[in-house]
């Protein structure tokens, strides 16, 4: 874990390594200044002698300035370092997401990715600066510090290390006890993230349903659960307070009772007293702040394995090495597939046994129920989901050869929940094909029957779209995203139920374009309206996973009869109308 995170560092290593040099520099003048001090009392002030007072008062103001340099430096190169640290363990996270399978995202919720690329990196970020400052600050103060202690009165240095033990046993009894309680409490985080996300993205279902009150309700439970575990953590994370608080008048009752006997015995001048409760409030704040880099540390832990976990997740679908770049045509064979999305479920399969093969430059219609796996099945041939058994191939090739990057360049897919991402029409086009000129988009988006509306829009390919496309319809929102694949001139084209929002007018007028435009191109079309197939060239009826049957319209008005009691369902229903 240590190791992948601190990998992240790259172009902040230096800063983070002259963090701590200038830390130690900023304790080293720290700790010198109650020694001058001393020796200002006992050889200037207490024997009359003014040059020392000079020389020592001299010595005093120089270690000041130096400490404050020192502290200025580790401040700024702690804040470049932590910061950049930050930036990197996001562009990590968000990098490796990129190349996560669909199974690897399955695995994750939306608001629990976003808890580990915000809140858990902040946490982290903190815990680092303190671990390169604070972390560094604190244990050198405290050796330095108890060094000078003994090295002026080694009586009084017992005492210290007595309550230094003492301190640091309930520190760490402290830390030992919230530690688990953190863990929960990113559990719980994860939760309201992800009911804050799913509420904004579906506010007008919670609208239209007057679901309102519900949803507060949730979120108020949801913080609530939160403000539980915070206030268990404060409970314990109290006694910090009291501890240090007795350890310090314990230390200033010892150090007064002997030292002052030693003062009246003439065994210790006034200075040395002076400079010892100095060295006291530098020991036990470098114990108080080494207690709270450890409470901040033992936190962020839970943080840092989470972090680690996105970072080092292997996607289940990588490229082959020296993966086929080239594919020749868009025939597409399924040889016996078996697929689950869950390896250890293979008892029960999503799909079962299919076999089938649609010659390139075709139209290939596929109907069945919902649930019926049509989905999944066109999302193997972009390897968007690896086959469980069997084998798809493209081309005559098995599409688990392919480069991963040019099988997907090639092979055109409008997923039933495809969206718009902020932006204008142009950018969006642009996902298919970045180099793509404005004629080539509004080529694609009339072959997509888009541009005439695009075109009634007062800013036209300008007009902004916002998050999701919510300033678009369900049809033209299609019709875009129909459009934006075309662009990438695919050998295989996939339309996963993607008209559906459509008229038949325009889904017909969609096809005869396709049809006149792309003939080499093979067209996959997942339909729930027979209208919208029965002029492919072969139709496939899935039920529950599996083959019913395969066939032209004709044929399979004659011979199946899940397809014929669907399409006089759809003619009735149309006839109604």
């Amino acid at each position: 874990m240590i190791k992948t995170l601190l990998a992240q560092l790259k172009e902040y290593k230096p800063a983070a390594i002259k963090t701590p040099v200038f830390v130690a520099f900023e304790v080293i003048f720290d700790v010198l200044i109650p020694y001058f001090m001393s020796l200002l009392v006992n050889d200037g002030i207490t024997a009359r002698n003014m040059n020392n007072v000079w020389l020592y008062g001299g010595l005093m103001l120089l270690c000041a300035f130096l400490a404050l340099w020192a502290g200025a430096q580790s401040g700024k190169y702690a804040a470049v370092a932590s910061a950049g640290f930050a930036k990197n363990l996001r562009d990590a996270e968000f990098k490796n997401i990129q190349n996560f399978a669909f199974s690897n995202i399955d695995e994750y919720s939306t608001g629990g990715l976003i808890t580990r690329m915000m809140t858990d990196v902040t946490n982290v970020q903190n815990s680092f600066q303190m671990i390169i400052r604070m972390c560094v600050r604190s244990p050198l103060m405290f050796i330095f510090s108890l060094g000078m202690v003994f090295y002026l009165s080694p009586r009084i240095g017992l005492i210290f290390l007595i309550v230094v033990i003492f301190l640091a046993i309930a520190l760490f009894g402290i830390i030992f006890l919230v530690r688990p309680i953190f863990e929960v409490m990113f559990k719980k985080y994860d939760k309201l993230n992800e009911n804050i996300q799913e509420n904004i993205a579906g506010i007008r279902a919670v609208k239209s349903f007057v679901r309102e009150d519900y949803e507060i309700d949730r979120f108020d439970r949801s913080s609530e659960d939160i403000y539980k575990i915070n206030k268990k953590a404060e409970k314990i994370l109290v006694f910090n307070s009291p501890i240090m608080q007795l350890s310090m008048y314990a230390l200033m009752i010892g150090i007064s009772w002997v030292g002052a006997k030693q003062v009246v015995a003439g065994n210790m001048e006034v200075g040395t007293l002076m400079s010892l409760f100095t060295y006291t409030g530098s020991i036990l704040m470098s114990l108080m702040m080494l207690s709270m880099v450890f409470v901040m540390v033992s936190m962020s832990i839970a943080s840092a394995k989470r972090i680690t976990e996105v970072i080092t997740q292997v996607s289940y679908l990588e490229s082959p090495k020296n993966g086929i770049t080239e594919i020749k045509d868009g025939n597409v064979e399924f040889d016996h597939v078996y697929f689950n999305y869950k390896e250890n479920d293979s008892h029960e399969y999503v799909l079962d046994d299919i076999n089938f093969t649609i010659p390139s430059g075709t139209t290939f219609g596929v109907l069945g129920a919902t649930g019926s796996a049509k989905s999944s099945l066109v999302q193997l041939i972009p390897r968007l989901y690896d086959v469980t058994k069997g084998s798809v191939k493209v081309a005559g090739i098995d599409v688990r050869d392919y480069d991963l990057k040019d099988l997907r360049d090639k092979v055109g897919v409008v997923l039933q929940k495809n969206v718009l991402f902020s932006g204008t029409i142009l950018e969006n086009m642009r996902w298919g094909d970045p180099d793509a000129t404005e004629a080539e988009i509004m080529e694609a988006c009339r072959l997509a029957q888009a541009d005439e509306f695009i075109q009634r829009m007062p800013d036209k390919y300008d007009t902004y779209i916002t998050q999701g496309g919510t300033n678009v319809s369900g049809g033209q929102r299609q019709r875009l995203c129909i459009a934006r694949a075309l662009l990438k001139k695919p050998k295989i084209l996939i339309l996963d139920d993607s008209t559906s929002a459509v008229d038949t007018k325009t889904d017909s007028l969609i096809r005869q374009a396709f049809l006149e435009k792309i003939p080499d191109t093979t067209r996959i079309i997942i339909s729930q309206r027979i209208s919208s197939i029965q002029d492919a060239d072969n139709i496939l009826v899935l039920d529950n996973g599996k083959v019913s049957a395969i066939g032209t319209h004709e044929e399979l008005l004659k011979t199946n009869a899940i397809y014929r009691q669907t399409f006089e369902a759809q003619q009735k229903g149309d006839d109604q109308e």
